[in-house]
C-alpha cells in the first residue's frame, strides 16, 4: 500500500513515470547517525538512478542488528526490500542469541559485501607499550592487572580482543559497557587500559593524544593511520578484524533481480568518490557479489559461532 501510495503521489506531482515511482527499501538494524546508516544512505542515493528506482532508507533498530533482518525474513521476494548488515547481526547473533527469527542460510539471498569497518588496537597512553609485542609482555609480567573495555557483550569489540588473547596466550579481564562513548570515555581516563574499536570511534582520539595507537587489527593497514603496523605484520597473521557490512534479500528474490543489485552495488563501492566517503567514514570498499559473498559468509559464520561458544556469552 505504501508503494502504491508513494507511486500515485509522484505521478500526480510529474516526478516520474510509473517505473520511477518503484520504491526500494534498505532497511538496517541501528538508529540515524550510525555508520551502518551513513553507509546505507550513500548507497541509496547512487542505487536510486542506477536502478530507475526511488531508494529509500529504513531504520529498524533492536537486537543487536536483528530486528531488521527477522522483518525481511517476511518480506516479499520481490526485490525491492534488502537489509544492510553487519557482521554481528549475521554470523554472531545467530550463536548467542536464543530469540534470533532467522537463518541467514535458510531465509536470505547474498548480494553483496561492500564495506569493511576495520579495528584499530588502542590503549591508554600511560602503559607503557607502544607495539602488539611489548603489550603481550607487558600482560604475561602482570597477569589479571590489565583490563578491555567493549561496547557490550558479544559484540566485535568484545570478541575481536577474546581472539586476540586467546592467539597471543595473555589473560586480560573484559569489562563490558552498553556502548563505545563511555568504554573510550573509561579507556582515557586510565580506568581500563586496552581495546578495539573502529576507525571513526578512536581516531578523533588518538589524534588529539588522548589514546596510544598499537596497531590495525584489519588485515591490512588502515587509511587514516598508514605507517602503523597491523596485528598480523607484528606476529599474528590470523587476525583480521572488521565490521564488515553487506546486503542480502528474501532466499527466494529473482536470481536477476539479485544479480541487478549486486551490478549496482559493486560499481557504486568501486567509484572514487565513493572510496573518498567511505574512508572518510572510517570505512573500506569491498565488492563482492553473490556467490563470492556467500562462500565469504559460510567462512565468517563457522570463525565466529566457534569464538562465541569459546567465550560462554549467550543473551536471551
Amino acid at each position: 500500500m505504501r508503494q502504491l501510495l508513494m507511486a500515485i503521489a509522484l505521478l500526480v506531482l510529474g516526478l516520474g513515470d510509473a517505473r520511477s515511482a518503484e520504491v526500494t527499501r534498505i532497511m538496517i538494524g541501528f538508529p540515524p547517525g550510525q555508520a551502518t546508516d551513513m553507509v546505507a544512505r550513500l548507497l541509496a542515493d547512487r542505487l536510486a538512478p542506477l536502478l530507475g528506482e526511488n531508494v529509500i532508507v529504513e531504520n529498524r533498530p533492536g537486537q543487536g542488528g536483528s530486528i531488521a533482518l527477522g522483518s525481511l525474513a517476511q518480506a516479499a521476494a520481490d526485490g525491492h526490500t534488502m537489509v544492510l548488515a553487519p557482521l554481528a547481526s549475521m554470523v554472531v547473533n545467530p550463536h548467542m542469541y536464543k530469540s534470533i527469527s532467522y537463518d541467514i542460510f535458510r531465509d536470505f539471498a547474498p548480494v553483496a559485501q561492500v564495506a569493511d569497518l576495520p579495528l584499530l588496537l588502542v590503549t591508554n597512553p600511560s602503559l607503557p607499550v607502544k607495539t602488539v609485542p611489548e603489550l603481550i609482555a607487558y600482560a604475561k609480567a602482570n597477569p589479571g592487572k590489565l583490563s578491555n573495555p567493549s561496547s557490550g557483550n558479544g559484540t566485535l569489540s568484545h570478541l575481536g580482543m577474546e581472539l586476540f588473547k586467546q592467539q597471543a596466550g595473555i589473560k586480560i579481564v573484559h569489562v563490558p559497557y552498553r556502548g563505545s562513548p563511555q568504554a573510550m570515555t573509561d579507556l582515557m581516563g586510565g580506568l581500563v587500559d586496552v581495546a578495539m574499536d573502529t576507525v571513526p570511534v578512536t581516531e578523533p582520539f588518538i589524534r588529539d593524544g588522548k589514546m596510544r595507537l598499537i596497531a590495525s587489527a584489519y588485515g591490512k593497514r588502515v587509511p587514516a593511520f598508514p605507517d602503523t603496523p597491523t596485528i598480523a605484520e607484528q606476529g599474528f597473521p590470523e587476525i583480521n578484524l572488521s565490521a564488515w557490512l553487506g546486503v542480502v534479500v528474501p532466499i527466494a528474490t529473482p536470481k536477476a533481480r539479485v544479480d541487478q543489485l549486486a551490478a549496482a552495488l559493486n560499481k557504486i563501492t568501486q567509484s572514487p568518490d565513493i572510496v573518498e566517503k567511505f574512508e572518510h567514514l572510517g570505512a573500506i570498499p569491498r565488492a563482492l557479489g553473490p556467490a563470492e559473498f556467500g562462500a565469504f559468509l559460510k567462512t565468517e559464520d563457522a570463525r565466529w559461532g566457534a569464538l562465541v561458544k569459546a567465550s560462554g556469552v549467550t543473551i536471551e
